[in-house]
């Protein structure tokens, strides 16, 4: 895996935090059960795993 600095992991956080918001903010025009909500839900899911190791990630480089 590539070593990235403090600062362009603190910059992926910031936009992950931003998918992850909007992507629940637009899941709330979708009927629960719809292939655009599971989208979502999938995205949101990936999303915040993604966030969880970028997390990790900044927490090792301290």
């Amino acid at each position: 895996m590539n070593k990235y600095n403090k600062e362009e992991l603190i910059e992926a956080l910031r936009a992950v935090s931003s998918i992850i918001h909007k992507c629940e903010k637009a899941q709330e025009k979708f009927s629960e059960g719809t292939s655009h909500n599971t989208l979502l839900e999938n995205r949101i899911k990936a999303m915040h795993v993604s966030k969880a190791l970028i997390e990790e990630a900044l927490s090792s480089t301290e």
